[in-house]
């Protein structure tokens, strides 16, 4: 002989404070649903992530011996016109590094036509 199955109702089971089980396929209410933000508004952009900036151009640093090569002058002359200010420079440490650029500005600017 079988003994009869007890049923126990769902609410003898909850723990205060514990949620119960989620329903299964809850309708949507329309007040709950979020408007579509514009692409150009502030609300729009991800949170907690900076916007990606645009790629910078990439610059080429030289040493003063680099430089002083591509002058063809000792790295005497390119100290002297780094202190001058006449060659722009940026100090890493009690090095210089001189941009490419700046080499090339310089070149470009000092050159004279003679006759």
């Amino acid at each position: 002989m079988t003994m009869p199955q007890r049923t126990v109702p769902a609410a003898a089971y909850a723990r205060p404070g514990v949620p119960g089980p989620r329903p299964v396929g809850r309708p949507i209410q329309a007040a709950t649903m979020a408007r579509p933000v514009p692409p150009q508004h502030p609300a729009a952009m991800p949170v907690g992530r900076p916007p990606v900036p645009a790629p910078r151009a990439a610059v080429t640093f030289l040493t003063v011996a680099e430089v002083a090569s591509m002058m063809r002058v000792s790295k005497m002359t390119v100290y002297r016109l780094v202190h001058a200010g006449e060659l722009a420079a940026v100090r890493v440490g009690r090095s210089f590094r001189v941009p490419e650029r700046a080499v090339q500005d310089y070149l470009r600017d000092a050159y004279t036509d003679i006759a």
